[in-house]
């Protein structure tokens, strides 16, 4: 393929990925009062709720410096990866119609969901900053080093989208497994404890966590306001594109049979 057909097709293939976007963002605020608001204000409420049980129920709360920003933070990065995984593991099965009717690159839909989350991360943020500016945590240069953490957390999960899109087109049992792993990777992840509390062992094993990685990462260059070295940002980069390589070739192997299957 020549480099002018190259340059057309990706020129379409991102017209079609920012219009499903903002469809996709229209269709989410579609008659809610608050709109955007709530992108705002869910990690908001649900930091308070976090912080009101491990604070004074099970007391993890006084041994994290700034435990709110801790739990904010932890909670965003997670749920730009939860959420993202799981709207892009259905897409080939919600673009059906689309798919039988035109021809189409198939990848764009799991990377679209993909985007359209990190679009929610971003309004999130502002959630992130509240805090900061309520707690009296003043940024750090170390910040600018987010652009750099989520290239790693889009990889990473465009990756896992493109693998479980695949699977869920021939086993629609993924699409219930997927919960119950995320549930599960919630709480192994130090999201909502520090990880001190965890014996050796499992501290140990938290090494092979690809977001314990990514969510230190955060909390390292908003809380600490410093950049994990080189040799972590090598682990991080690593995880991703293992993970999207892998995502890439299953889904490009198997999309010629989604139209039998969906």
């Amino acid at each position: 393929m020549s480099e002018t057909a190259l340059r057309t097709n990706f020129k379409r293939n991102w017209f079609t990925i920012s219009s499903l976007v903002s469809k996709d963002f229209k269709l989410k605020y579609r008659r809610s009062v608050l709109g955007v608001l709530w992108s705002i204000l869910n990690p908001l409420l649900m930091m308070c709720v976090l912080v009101a049980v491990f604070s004074n129920v099970l007391k993890f709360g006084g041994d994290v410096e700034n435990f709110p920003l801790y739990l904010i933070l932890g909670n965003v990065l997670f749920a730009l990866m939860a959420d993202s995984t799981s709207s892009a593991m259905t897409s080939i099965i919600d673009s059906a119609p689309l798919i039988k009717k035109i021809r189409i690159s198939k990848v764009i839909f799991p990377l679209e969901k993909v985007l359209f989350q990190l679009v929610n991360f971003a309004i999130s943020l502002i959630a992130v900053i509240i805090v900061m500016l309520f707690f009296q945590i003043a940024p750090t240069a170390s910040l600018l080093a987010l652009p750099l953490l989520l290239v790693f957390m889009l990889l990473f999960s465009a990756g896992l989208g493109l693998l479980l899109s695949a699977l869920a087109v021939f086993f629609r049992d993924v699409c219930h497994l997927w919960g119950v792993v995320i549930t599960a990777w919630t709480y192994a992840t130090p999201l909502f404890y520090p990880l001190g509390i965890l014996p050796e062992w499992m501290q140990s094993a938290e090494l092979f966590n690809p977001m314990f990685h990514y969510v230190t990462y955060f909390r390292s260059i908003a809380m600490s306001g410093t950049i994990p070295d080189v040799g972590e940002n090598l682990i991080c980069l690593g995880m991703a594109a293992v993970t999207f390589v892998i995502g890439f070739i299953v889904f490009k192997a198997s999309e010629k049979k989604f139209i039998l299957y969906v």
